[in-house]
């Protein structure tokens, strides 16, 4: 009876020894197979439109600051008193947003013909739309006369039957700050001022500038209203997105407007007495400087647009560009008792402004850093995710060290990064799991998180349990 206690006792522990040596077996071929699946994954998968807009979404509302039009910089500068004499302004790095200098950036103040740069956005989304050209000739509503314009106007002085073209038009409100041109291309892209001033006021909306609101589109109401702050981040946007409009208005030194060929029918140019006011019919030919000041006397200066009127005081929306960096200014409030005080205020604002930016900084570029890890996830149900930096910092503003030349400068930025070799478990999206640092001779200036670009669930107990031992 032993024996065979014996015998059962010996069966059992067999059966039980060989489940557990086929566990045993079964488990490191999986380790085997798992090991080989993580040595063939070379890359993660692409995200898909609704994940990429997801984690865009995420990284908005986790980072909303750099993810705004302008910003801060990065690292913090000795306080800094500008002989700036507007009682508003800020100066911007345009390839990344950068806020290099600003004071009483928030205050609310008329824009004037600055309003025309709203304008001229609204247009060239037109042309980039198709549903304009530049070499359309467009039809001059009596509105749009100069002879219907209010007192005192800038004026490109259009007339009764002219034959202008779209660009004509630009040319006028750009060069000459024409409010006559500002009224023809409002007719001529939405059929009358509300509709077009609608366009504009929802540009401002989707860009997130809450104190900008537009009632006409010249810049001659002092309900147009906007902040320095709010016209730099448009002005940002408009310079990336129709780069062309620079070289092709804004930096034009002067415009001859009407010529023949702008005459109606049987109309030449001649001359006019215009002592009693303008005639509908308008045959002498003007020529008008650029308002803005600063071209031609600031290096590399190419726009953009001057504003006044009473309530406003002297505005400027001013850029430059110098080896491949561009800096752009808004002075708002200037003071002067006639025009040429006014010009000689923003041409010191503007001087003050640049040549401290050109002086003091130059831009980097990190592209090469900008981009996408590829990192193993283990038990987890994806093998790989991309680490991605949570904003972009492709151009980095390099302050210069004190007495170090700018190539001396740039020698001392050092890039580094840290992530760990292989990540474990459930991941978020969005979830920081590295850094990158920027620094300049030991000073950090940028900590940009790297972040997980999708969500990885965790794996079963088994593979969970397997990975453990390939990490190990």
């Amino acid at each position: 009876m032993s024996d065979l206690k014996n015998i059962k006792k010996s069966k059992a522990f067999k059966i039980s020894l060989g489940i557990l040596i086929s566990i045993i077996v079964i488990f490191c071929l999986l380790i085997i197979i798992r090991t080989g699946i993580y040595k063939q994954t070379k890359s993660a998968e692409d995200l898909d439109a609704f994940q990429t807009v997801e984690l865009n979404e995420k990284l908005a509302l986790n980072y909303p600051q750099r993810y705004s039009i302008i910003h801060p910089l990065p690292y913090e500068l000795s306080p800094l008193s500008l002989d700036v004499g507007a009682k508003s302004c800020i100066l911007i790095d345009v390839a990344n947003g950068n806020i290099l200098y600003q004071e009483n950036a928030d205050e609310i103040i008329p824009p004037a013909s600055m309003t025309k740069l709203f304008a001229m956005f609204v247009v060239e989304e037109e042309v980039a739309a198709g549903n304009l050209n530049y070499e359309d000739y467009i039809e001059l509503p009596p509105e749009s006369w100069a002879c219907n314009m209010p007192p005192h106007s800038s004026l490109m002085f259009l007339g009764k039957g002219h034959k202008v073209t779209l660009e004509e038009l630009l040319m006028g409100l750009s060069i000459c700050s024409g409010n006559d041109a500002a009224y023809a291309l409002a007719y001529a892209v939405c059929g009358n001022m509300d509709d077009f001033v609608e366009r504009m006021n929802q540009i401002a909306q989707n860009l997130g500038l809450e104190n900008t609101h537009f009632v006409e589109s010249s810049g001659y109401s002092e309900l147009n209203t906007t902040t320095a702050y709010e016209m730099a981040s448009f002005a940002r946007v408009y310079i990336l997105q129709h780069p062309e409009s620079l070289q092709k208005f804004h930096s034009l030194p002067s415009f001859t407007y009407p010529k023949q060929r702008n005459m109606p029918d049987g109309e030449y140019i001649h001359s006019q007495d215009w002592s009693n006011g303008l005639p509908e019919n308008i045959t002498m030919s003007i020529t008008q400087e650029n308002t803005n000041p600063l071209l031609g006397l600031l290096e590399g200066c190419d726009g953009l647009k001057t504003g006044y009127i009473d309530e406003s005081g002297y505005n400027l929306t001013l850029t430059a560009s110098r080896d491949g960096c561009r800096y752009l200014s808004v002075t708002m409030g200037g003071q002067g008792n006639n025009s040429l005080e006014g010009q000689q205020g923003r041409i010191n604002d503007g001087l003050e402004l640049m040549e401290y930016a050109f002086a003091s900084f130059k831009d980097l570029d990190l592209s090469k850093y900008n981009q996408p890890h590829f990192i193993r996830v283990y038990g987890s149900k994806l093998q790989a995710i991309n680490l991605l930096p949570a904003y972009d910092f492709s151009v980095e503003s390099i302050p210069f060290i004190s007495g170090a030349s700018i190539e001396e400068s740039l020698e001392k930025v050092k890039v580094s990064m840290e992530y760990p070799r292989y990540l474990f478990g459930e991941i978020q999206m969005g979830q920081e799991c590295g850094k990158v640092t920027v620094s300049l001779d030991g000073y950090v200036l940028d900590t940009i998180p790297l972040v997980a670009d999708r969500f990885a669930k965790k794996s079963n107990f088994i593979f969970t349990l397997t990975d453990k031992m390939i990490t190990k």
